[in-house]
Formats: C-alpha cells, sequence, structure tokens
C-alpha cells in the first residue's frame, strides 16, 4: 500500500515512529514534511498528504500534530479528502467502515506511540461497508460540491 505522512512539528516524532513501522510490514511511504520538530505551520502539510491522497498518488494519507484536530480540518478542506481524527481502535475502524475515510489524524500530544500504532493497524486492515452509508457518503460528497464549486 502506498501511504502518505504529513505533520507539524508536534506530530514529527510520531510521524517518524510511524513511518518506520509502515515501512517495516511492506507499505511505501510518502512523507511530505515537515523534516524536523522546528515549529512550523500545519495546514500546508496536512493539505498537501491529503491532496497525494485525493490524486491517487497514495492509497491512504496520515496527518499529525498535536492534537490531531486542525490537521484533520486542513486535510477536510481538500476537495475528496475524508480525513478522520482517530484516538482509539473504535474510532479507527468506523472512520473505514461507515465513512469511507481516507486519512486518519492523530494527536500526538494524546496517543502514545504504542496505541498509535495500533490504530494505524486497524485503519489500514479495515474497509468500507458500503450499504446503508453510500447515500450518507453522497450527501457528503453533494455538499463539498456545493460549498467548492
Amino acid at each position: 500500500m502506498r501511504i502518505v505522512l504529513g505533520s507539524d512539528h508536534a506530530g514529527y516524532r510520531l510521524k517518524k515512529v510511524l513511518a518506520e513501522h509502515l515501512e517495516a510490514a511492506g507499505h511505501v511511504v510518502d512523507d511530505v514534511g515537515t523534516d524536523s520538530e522546528e515549529p512550523v505551520d500545519y495546514p500546508p502539510f496536512c493539505a498537501g498528504a491529503a491532496r497525494v491522497v485525493v490524486r491517487g498518488d497514495a492509497d491512504l494519507g496520515i496527518v499529525l500534530g498535536g492534537s490531531g484536530q486542525g490537521e484533520a480540518i486542513a486535510a477536510n478542506k481538500v476537495h475528496g479528502a475524508r480525513a478522520a481524527l482517530c484516538h482509539d481502535e473504535t474510532t479507527a475502524r468506523l472512520a473505514r467502515n461507515h465513512n469511507d475515510a481516507n486519512v486518519l489524524a492523530l494527536g500526538a500530544r494524546f496517543v502514545a506511540p504504542e496505541l498509535a500504532t495500533t490504530i494505524l493497524d486497524v485503519f489500514l486492515a479495515s474497509t468500507f461497508e458500503g450499504g446503508r452509508h453510500l447515500p450518507r457518503l453522497a450527501e457528503i460528497a453533494a455538499i463539498e460540491s456545493e460549498e467548492c464549486g
């Protein structure tokens, strides 16, 4: 699987842990930055990761920051991105099963590396159920089209 990662300075260390985990599992990892713990603004990195996914150059994305909140918001501004902030295995599974999330957002100040790795594995292993969730995704896409023009 091709996975793109983007983070700000607060998510940098966790991003490195997750990148190593993904590579050890045989995934292809694309890191769009940032490249250090020097303070930076997260929106360009998180939107950049989401753009890679929406373009089809990665299967899924991961965005990381201090809380993951702003990172998910920035990624979700990209037309076609469905970023989900997950803090446990259940939210990760449901994000994929019910919402067909294509970007995982994590808060490095709230989720320890071990739990983050587990959340990531569940996110990757889960798939969209379709069915009763399809009309809801269509409604979300309609809102996005209406707002984005």
